[in-house]
């Protein structure tokens, strides 16, 4: 395991200087899913839902998280995106909603908290607008699935993680 970065010689919790770092283009893609009854899913899918569009709604959210994670998570540096881009699928079987987000910088440190960040708030989004319907959902199988750039080049989840694949 590398040696945790976040933390200094004492084991004192502090940000990471990156000041001496080259900006390079990186970009990570996170994705997770959050399952609901078959009913709430058909609401969803058919713009059913009483407090309007849930999709674009949660889209937008996801973008605001994915722009606002240094506020957040209290070592993450607040960076400059070039891109979010949130995109949605249906799934049938167990009934869910798929969101995976790519985010993308040109930087001296990755994006990969913001595309998980972006997730989750998206997420989040979807099951606020829909509890009243079913507030047995459940957010799952959320994870980086893929990130490019920086010192330690591009990896995928499905070239050697050592959790359960997503």
């Amino acid at each position: 395991m590398s040696v945790l970065t976040h933390f200094d010689s004492e084991g004192q919790a502090h940000m990471v200087d990156v000041s001496a770092k080259l900006p390079t283009a990186r970009v990570a893609v996170a994705a997770g899913r959050i399952c609901m009854a078959p009913d709430t899913l058909a609401l969803i899918r058919e713009g059913r839902a009483g407090k309007g569009d849930v999709l674009g709604v949660a889209r937008i959210a996801a973008i605001q998280g994915a722009k606002r994670t240094a506020d957040l998570i209290p070592l993450c540096h607040p960076l400059s995106l070039s891109r979010v881009a949130v995109h949605f699928e249906f799934e049938a079987s167990p009934p869910a909603v798929r969101c995976e987000v790519t985010a993308q910088t040109v930087g001296p440190t990755g994006v990969e908290m913001e595309a998980l960040t972006a997730v989750q708030v998206g997420l989040l989004t979807i099951y606020d607008m829909c509890k009243a319907a079913d507030k047995g959902m459940l957010i799952t199988d959320v994870g980086l699935m893929e990130k490019q750039g920086g010192k330690s080049g591009p990896w995928r989840r499905d070239q050697g993680s050592t959790s359960d694949q997503a």
